[in-house]
């Protein structure tokens, strides 16, 4: 029987060989009938499907059981995407307006290629700081100054300035977006399983310090210098005690004032969301700046001119690929940590599931294609993402429907916010934070449960806050590399397939520390 076969083969062979002598396209021919017999309907629909999830899930959607819902999240949504989106594009230290489309673009690509349903892509604090440690470092005011004539003033040409620090946010964008494609493609979505809990909290507290800090200057109404590398929040605090005495007391005023107000209305709001269709501190706050024109009164400073329309797509400045790709690496790691994070409470609660790689080139994708619209990086947030899901938002409709309220507040209403003080928005960012202060308790929970956790949370927070927001994040990573070889030589209570943590945690703190090398 063995060689009836091997005698077949042979048979085989030679006439294979003929045929290739015979018609030289019959390779081209054999291949694509190999593709077609190995790739059969059901798994190439089972491939589209996977990488457009939308398709799996748009067909079957009923507008009679979740339209009404969706429509009044993404609407609820909208509304905060509008007055946070300027807030976090100032801890960019972009334009406000670029946090307006930062909040329209990227969630209607998430709509097409995300799996979660809850979550809602846009603006986030800590990738807002750490863009803006990058735009800054590139683009410092010192780069773009100019003199009045003879006299030895020195003035910021501000459109320069910023025309270059929106070329740099999108590169690094781009980049960053890139970065989790290729992540996302080579299955590398495993990656978040090994950013430890405490690591993360940790790390968003320590990050919420450095967005509390680049606030002051507009709750207090100074003008600091800006520092950047190790010690700048303890250097940047350092000049804002300086400069108390010349403390602008309307802004003051003005925001305290606006901390206050918002806290009680989302507290009534919180108690209320179940009755009211909006967040009420984004309705009050915005029709209260807008009609007291604090800017012309008493100086106040505001947002300016917002102007209406979109911006052409533009291809990202490629030279400067160089000097954020590092930038970009943590941009990436970070981002979808937390999206992922968030992404998965969601799906545990309301039983469905999130695909990690795929949540990793979604994320990438919205970035990337935003990048094109002079957008700047974005992950999932805590806040707008709990209001979509307490809300009764049932899919990613709602993300749409947030998006249609930012494009059409881009194309016409732009101007009722350009009378917005921007001691305002530091209120909103401070408000924001609320949630990322209550963190500060893990140190009594760690302390309780686990000691070496306390410790990677405590490292974590001051390498974190001492550094820059990059160098912080190696240098956490580091020590949790360290823990984790700790760990391995009590192999009684250490799974060895963790192991491979030890090699994925050693290049991703390399690359982050090599930056500043």
């Amino acid at each position: 029987h063995s060689s009836y076969i091997q005698q077949n083969r042979e048979n085989g062979l030679r006439t294979y060989r003929k045929l290739c002598s015979i018609d030289t396209n019959f390779n081209l021919c054999l291949f694509f009938l190999f593709f077609y017999t190995s790739c059969s309907t059901p798994r190439l629909k089972r491939s589209i499907v996977g990488f457009l999830p939308v398709l799996s899930w748009l067909p079957r959607y009923s507008i009679w059981d979740y339209g009404m819902p969706d429509l009044i999240s993404g609407i609820s949504v909208g509304i905060m995407h509008l007055p946070q989106g300027m807030a976090y594009a100032l801890l960019a230290s972009l334009p406000p307006v670029f946090g307006l489309y930062t909040s329209l673009y990227p969630p209607l690509i998430y709509f097409i290629f995300g799996t979660s349903r809850h979550i809602s892509i846009g603006t986030f604090t800590i990738l807002s700081i750490m863009i803006g440690s990058v735009t800054e470092r590139l683009a410092p005011d010192s780069d773009f100054l100019i003199y009045n004539g003879t006299n030895v003033t020195e003035e910021v040409d501000i459109i320069s300035r910023d025309f270059y620090r929106v070329q740099v946010a999108a590169a690094a964008t781009v980049l960053g977006g890139l970065i989790q494609v290729v992540l996302g493609l080579v299955q590398f979505g495993f990656v978040g399983t090994y950013l430890s809990e405490p690591l993360v909290r940790g790390y968003t507290t320590a990050a919420s310090a450095h967005a509390v800090v680049a606030q002051l200057k507009y709750i207090l109404g100074v003008s600091p210098k800006r520092f950047s590398g190790p010690l700048s929040i303890v250097y940047t605090l350092a000049d804002l005690f300086m400069l108390l005495p010349e403390t602008h007391l309307p802004t003051l005023l003005a925001s305290v004032v606006s901390i206050v107000v918002l806290i009680t209305a989302k507290e009534l709001n919180t108690a209320l969301r179940q009755k009211l269709l909006v967040p009420i501190p984004i309705v009050v706050a915005t029709v209260i700046s807008f009609y007291t024109r604090l800017s012309k009164t008493y100086k106040i400073s505001v947002v300016g001119e917002i102007p209406s329309g979109l911006q052409p797509p533009s291809i990202p400045n490629a030279s400067v690929f160089s000097e954020v790709v590092l930038d970009a690496f943590a941009m990436a790691i970070v981002g979808y940590a937390i999206s992922i994070s968030l992404g998965k409470t969601f799906a545990l609660k309301h039983g469905y599931k999130v695909d990690s790689n795929q949540e990793l080139v979604a994320l990438g994708l919205s970035n990337t294609f935003g990048g094109f619209f002079q957008c700047f990086s974005v992950c999932s947030s805590m806040s707008r993402s709990l209001i979509q899901e307490s809300t009764g938002g049932k899919t990613q409709i709602a993300g749409v429907v947030s998006g249609v309220i930012v494009l059409v507040t881009v194309l016409k209403l732009g101007s009722l916010f350009q009378e917005l003080p921007k001691a305002v928005l530091a209120a909103i960012v401070f408000v924001n934070l609320k949630g990322m202060f209550k963190q500060y308790y893990d140190i009594v929970t760690l302390w309780r449960s686990s000691k070496i956790d306390l410790l990677i949370w405590l490292v974590t927070y001051v390498s974190t806050v001492l550094f820059n927001l990059d160098m912080g994040l190696g240098a956490s990573m580091g020590f949790a590399l360290l823990t984790v070889i700790f760990r391995t030589q009590r192999l009684e209570s250490f799974p060895i397939s963790n192991l491979s943590a030890v090699f994925l945690t050693t290049v991703i703190c390399s690359i982050l520390l090599l930056h500043h090398v």
